[in-house]
């Protein structure tokens, strides 16, 4: 059997060209975009059961349903160029896609989701590992790998962090996936527009050699999927709102209702006036219960400033707003500072509310204030946990993770690869059983994670790990 440095084993590895030539003029990055040249790529996939078929016509099928589907999404298959005013833009030159079909027949699926900690192994179901975005000048914008195993294949997607974010990556493996299935025509047509606030004449000056990632690679790391079920989810959401819930798990609309006028009006002014944080989110609560059991594991002096920093999607905040399946960046990342003291010494609610307060203050002028600023000053995006005390959430559950039926079947598990990983880093996925589940990738230092593991507020809300 294999080592572990080795378990996966290279098959072939070819060129995918778009079915049908491009004729795109070149998308120029935005300011959401140029940041990210400083990551790495997008590393996404999923576990899938074997499929009813030999994985030779699986091969076939999904370099086929991939060509077709570039056609749709002509700037995955080009290139970045840098012109002499120091703009980049995406070249929609057919360059084409890596697609790598590799082998792991000793891994069953239960070897991936069956462990403690994410085995190590799950990396290697990834293609173009540790590739900073910059690359874009010199390797393909995206990379594809299926990967045998004994009783399963994974799907595994590598694509530039500076052509694409979440919302526009889970729309091209939809795609591909509604694609490989037989779907004729696209559901969710992908908006190339360049033409919003987010184009600016601002020039991001960057070394010869390219940029660097701005965390340390090769630290000591554990990570973990913690699973939240729909009724934990409900339940810690009634708890962060200080509400109580029915015997089915659902608040109770009617005790609430009781308690005010039938008014319409009325009943709208008073909820405004009685409990204007009502709305704390279940995901606001979920990254609030996670801060504060952080923050306890790290073991920090009352004094010591924390931050929670989670990525926002900008298409619905500007005015006027984008389309909804905009490609490209559109995220601007709010950082949310308190002392470990604050975080600690108040309840659930009060860090549920600080983040709370910050989401909903990002609005049209707010965004616009992060695009002035960083036009006065372009940088790229400082990604790390610099000073100890960071927690960083990105992904989303709200992403149609498990929308990606080949054919065969939904996913069996959602995974990502090395990329962009620090302590501190998470991601949010929805749970497989849907209905507001979420699943949280988390992470951590050995000595902090341990520490998450016995913390009881924390673990009396996990339903699987």
């Amino acid at each position: 059997m294999p080592s572990a440095a080795t378990a996966v084993t290279l098959a072939s590895k070819c060129t995918i060209f778009p079915f049908k030539q491009s004729s795109f003029s070149d998308l120029k990055l935005s300011v959401s975009d140029l940041p990210m040249l400083s990551v790495h790529y997008i590393q996404k996939g999923c576990l899938f059961t074997y499929p009813p078929f030999p994985i030779a016509h699986l091969i076939s099928l999904l370099k086929l349903s991939l060509s077709q589907t570039l056609a749709q999404f002509p700037p995955l298959a080009g290139q970045f160029v840098t012109d002499l005013n120091g703009y980049v833009y995406i070249s929609c030159n057919d360059v084409g896609v890596d697609f790598v079909h590799a082998s792991a027949t000793h891994i069953f699926i239960r070897d991936v989701i069956g462990s403690v900690d994410v085995p190590d192994h799950v990396k290697e179901f990834f293609p173009m590992d540790r590739t900073v975005s910059y690359r874009g000048h010199f390797s393909p914008l995206l990379a594809v790998q299926v990967t045998e195993l004994a009783d399963g294949v994974f799907i595994g997607c590598a694509v530039n962090h500076s052509v694409m974010d979440g919302t526009s990556f889970w729309n091209f493996f939809n795609t591909f996936a509604e694609v490989s299935r037989g779907v004729k025509r696209m559901t969710r047509q992908p908006d190339f527009t360049r033409n919003s606030i987010l184009i600016s004449n601002s020039v991001l000056k960057l070394p010869d050699d390219g940029p660097k990632i701005t965390f340390v690679g090769d630290a000591p790391l554990r990570e973990r999927i913690f699973s939240f079920s729909r009724e934990s989810i409900q339940r810690l959401k009634a708890k962060t709102n200080n509400r109580k819930l029915n015997y089915e798990g659902e608040i109770n609309v009617v005790e609430l209702m009781a308690k005010r006028s039938i008014d319409p009006l009325k009943m709208k002014t008073e909820t405004e006036t009685i409990n204007p944080t009502a709305e704390i989110s279940s995901f606001q609560s979920l990254c609030a219960l996670l801060w504060r059991a952080v923050t306890r594991a790290r073991k920090f002096p009352p004094s010591k400033m924390t931050t929670f920093r989670m990525a926002v999607n900008c298409r619905h905040r500007l005015q006027p707003k984008l389309n909804p399946l905009y490609f490209g960046n559109a995220i601007q990342s709010i950082p949310t500072y308190a002392s470990a003291g604050d975080v600690l010494s108040h309840d659930l609610h009060w860090c549920a509310e600080q983040l709370n307060k910050n989401v909903k203050a990002h609005d049209d002028a707010t965004v616009r204030k992060f695009v002035e600023d960083w036009e006065k000053d372009p940088r790229c995006f400082p990604l790390g946990n610099f000073d100890g005390a960071m927690l960083t959430m990105g992904s989303s559950p709200r992403f149609p993770m498990y929308d990606n039926d080949f054919g065969w079947g939904r996913p069996v598990a959602v995974r990502s690869g090395r990329a962009n990983k620090f302590d501190g880093k998470i991601s949010a996925f929805p749970g497989r059983e849907g209905g507001g589940s979420v699943d949280l990738e988390v992470i951590l230092s050995p000595e902090t994670m341990e520490g998450l593991e016995s913390d009881p507020e924390f673990m009396q809300f996990v339903t699987a790990y």
